[in-house]
């Protein structure tokens, strides 16, 4: 198998499961993830359901947005990603949902405090909010990698939108936005029974730092160590 070919089965799987997950409803939302050692991506296309969503209808394209495999338009969110990925080199797959308890948290306006030790330890404290940017050009990527600067969480909520994820994998982004959802939800609950208190800092990053580095499996030598229940 071709890297191009592993890179759409990665993409089209972790899609379908952000169905699976409830993140995502009818077309919404997309995954994408750099194909290793070129500069393209294998994206969702624009407006499939998931019994379309093989590995051979993902679309490639450039960091640019030229389409190199696939007869169908990529996702509209193809710009934002692809800025993502120009701006930082270390992320190798985005996902994007609607998924509802975080982007009930989006339409508010409101960052998502670390209040639970299982934020500190995929997050690194708080879930950050940013700024509104219409769809289709690369302001709404500008604004992601603007927001998550300086800080350690692999998800981000975009002002009365939706999650964005990074990871270096596309199982890493989509393990983000599950848990973004995840602790969305519990915090949300927490609110209703009175006020929220934060971690301490020192609490938060030794967690982090637990949970990144020591937790899980050990892993073959180069590989990241922590990250896998």
């Amino acid at each position: 198998m071709s890297a191009i070919d592993e890179v759409r089965r990665e993409v089209a799987a972790a899609q379908r499961e952000l169905t699976r997950a409830g993140l995502v409803t009818w077309t919404a939302g997309n995954v994408s993830a750099r194909v290793a050692g070129e500069d393209l991506v294998a994206i969702k296309p624009s407006g499939l359901r998931d019994d379309e969503l093989t590995p051979e209808a993902m679309v490639v394209v450039d960091l640019h947005g030229n389409v190199v495999e696939g007869d169908l338009a990529p996702s509209s969110d193809t710009a934002t990603h692809l800025y993502v990925y120009r701006s930082l080199d270390s992320v190798g797959a985005v996902t994007h949902t609607h998924s509802p308890y975080a982007t009930a948290w989006a339409a508010q306006g409101l960052a998502i405090p670390c209040v639970l030790t299982a934020m500190a330890d995929e997050f690194g404290g708080d879930i950050p909010i940013g700024p509104f940017a219409r769809i289709g050009g690369e302001e709404i990527g500008v604004a992601i990698v603007e927001t998550l600067a300086g800080s350690r969480s692999p998800a981000v909520l975009m002002r009365n939108h939706g999650v964005f994820t990074i990871g270096a994998t596309a199982r890493d982004a989509l393990q983000a936005a599950v848990m973004c959802e995840d602790v969305a939800r519990t915090v949300l609950l927490a609110r209703t029974l009175g006020e929220l208190t934060p971690l301490d800092p020192l609490d938060i990053d030794a967690l982090h730092d637990r949970y990144q580095n020591v937790y899980g499996q050990p892993r073959a030598e180069g590989a990241s160590a922590g990250k896998t229940p």
